[in-house]
């Protein structure tokens, strides 16, 4: 489904990707696990098109998007849901308007049938009935499951998760973590997840690839992983500095 070719971006003189290159087979998961600052974000951005790279392509279903027009661009993204770090919920607006607001602006349906498209994704990820309260009103755990319907809600054929479970204690991190696979079994989708939790990385991953001062260094499943002999990789499994 996605190919990424030779990718590079610099932010003021610093490069952050240098030339990285991954396949991303469909309805499989990649999991991107790296240390901070080594492209992580910067890399799943590119692939939803919120970054353009300085050079490479990424082709999507055939189609190159950083070749596209900002139209174009729109248009893709609409087959794109993206759970971001801290769930990038609008604290004035009700869960079930957060929820809703794609299907508002690029379906045009009407206030209840948005509401019932809604309250499915809430049932999906447990929260049934709660579309009336406000962000405020949720925990961290919560805010991240209403973030996740969110992504759902146009029914994606790919979706991006930014740090799914951080900050979240091992239960409720555990609950996400489920929910991706549920998700990703469900309607068969494409994900692709970066993390620095490794409990996560090993229960959701289909194929792990790990970046490294804006390289890939490995790139396998999470047994390879494991096994993988290259320092740099050993280090950061091990959490050695």
């Amino acid at each position: 489904m996605i190919e990424i070719v030779n990718i590079e971006k610099d932010f003021l003189d610093k490069e952050v990707l240098k030339g990285v290159s991954l396949n991303i087979p469909v309805g499989k998961t990649m999991v991107i696990i790296g240390q901070s600052g080594c492209g992580k974000t910067v890399l799943l951005k590119s692939i939803i098109g919120l970054i353009k790279p300085d050079q490479g392509s990424i082709i999507i279903d055939g189609e190159d998007i950083t070749q596209l027009s900002h139209t174009q661009l729109y248009e893709r993204r609409k087959k794109m849901g993206m759970l971001f770090q801290g769930a990038a919920l609008f604290d004035s607006m009700t869960v079930e308007e957060n929820i809703g607001l794609p299907l508002k602006y690029h379906k045009g349906l009407s206030h209840d049938k948005i509401r019932i498209k809604v309250e499915e994704k809430l049932r999906l990820v447990g929260l049934s009935g709660i579309g009336q309260k406000k962000p405020a009103e949720l925990s961290g755990g919560m805010k991240k499951r209403v973030g996740l319907a969110r992504a759902l809600i146009m029914d994606p054929q790919l979706v991006l998760y930014d740090e799914p479970t951080t900050g979240l204690d091992p239960i409720r991190a555990n609950s996400i973590n489920n929910l991706i696979l549920e998700t990703q079994k469900k309607f068969d989708i494409t994900s692709v997840a970066v993390t620095h939790d490794m409990i996560s990385a090993k229960m959701i991953a289909d194929r792990v690839a790990m970046l490294s001062d804006g390289n890939i260094v490995f790139e396998g499943t999470f047994k390879e992983l494991e096994c993988c002999s290259k320092p740099v990789v050993k280090r950061f499994i091990k959490g050695i500095s």
